[in-house]
């Protein structure tokens, strides 16, 4: 074996047994929330156990997911002492009453006062409703007296609203939500895809608030996963820009080696949040794409030792 062999075989070897440089994302991460869908919900034998207290879980709605199940994850998951959000998507949702018999079995058999209202990822409506702001201003939820509901924020842009690449449709959007957020008694906030580089989140995060919009942003990041399983996810919900950054490590040898894990970014958009207090990147908010397992041990390891930080 050569010496120029050995030296990259040492290097990688190292590479793989070595501990990530970057261990933390400050209260970027020490607050951030998680999704579950209830499949996974079901093989999950506690949460209390799993989850750093104070996490709030999202619980997303995949199109034909029974409401029963919903419900009942949200029920089950709550009664574990967390604060449960479920997804409430307008294509999904036949008709206002039926958004009203969402929103009263949600309250009645889990407590819920949360929600994350956004479009769906169906193509055509079962109904009435398309968009997040449909559902938003037959003001079911304000009626209902819900304290937090989420919207969607697109820092990569989004193709399924503004086909020809730009952002007009979603900017008048945000408009639209940011006075809606004014009127109602809900505290609201913008929350994002999952992305993998900081840069269009600070650049989307600067832009926004120049044009008024002055919602805290939750940025998604995706959990600890393998690389090819990242590429299916990010290819298959159309993120944009920041793909470059997967590409990039999947030429790396070294870095196909270990899963990835959103420690970079995180510690990236802790800085720009402590530098830039004004554009509200308040929180991450994590999708377990490699598993929840995984994703709640990374989280858990980046807590702060004192009580569970406010979320």
């Amino acid at each position: 074996m050569t010496r120029a062999l050995k030296e990259v075989l040492m290097s990688l070897l190292t590479f793989r047994r070595a501990k990530p440089a970057l261990q933390t994302g400050g209260d970027f991460i020490a607050r951030a929330s998680i999704e579950v869908m209830p499949r996974t919900a079901a093989k999950v034998d506690s949460f209390k156990a799993l989850l750093p207290a104070g996490t709030r879980v999202y619980i997303a709605h995949i199109d034909g997911t029974p409401i029963e199940e919903m419900v009942a994850t949200a029920a089950r998951i709550a009664g574990e002492g967390f604060t449960v959000m479920p997804h409430f998507p307008a294509r999904s949702i036949e008709s206002r009453a039926q958004l009203s018999d969402w929103i009263a079995r949600y309250q009645g058999e889990a407590g819920v006062t949360e929600a994350l209202v956004l479009a769906g990822g169906i193509a055509s409506p079962r109904g009435a409703f398309h968009s997040s702001m449909q559902l938003l201003e037959t003001g079911e939820f304000d009626r209902a007296g819900f304290t937090r509901l989420h919207v969607a924020g697109h820092p990569e842009g989004n193709r399924d609203i503004d086909p020809d690449g730009g952002d007009a449709v979603v900017r008048d959007a945000l408009r639209w939500k940011q006075d809606f957020a004014n009127r109602s008694n809900a505290r609201m906030a913008l929350v994002t895809q999952f992305v993998f580089d900081a840069e269009p989140v600070v650049g989307w995060a600067r832009t926004i608030r120049e044009a008024g919009i002055d919602l805290p942003v939750h940025v998604g990041l995706a959990g600890p996963a393998k690389l090819q399983t990242l590429i299916k996810y990010a290819m298959a919900c159309g993120v944009g820009p920041s793909l470059k950054v997967l590409q990039k490590r999947a030429m790396d040898v070294s870095k196909l080696l270990v899963p990835y894990a959103p420690d970079e970014i995180a510690v990236e958009l802790e800085r720009a949040r402590l530098a830039e207090p004004e554009l509200g990147l308040e929180q991450a908010h994590l999708f377990p794409l490699g598993g929840i397992g995984a994703s709640a041990e990374w989280l858990a390891a980046r807590q702060p030792a004192q009580a569970s930080v406010a979320r």
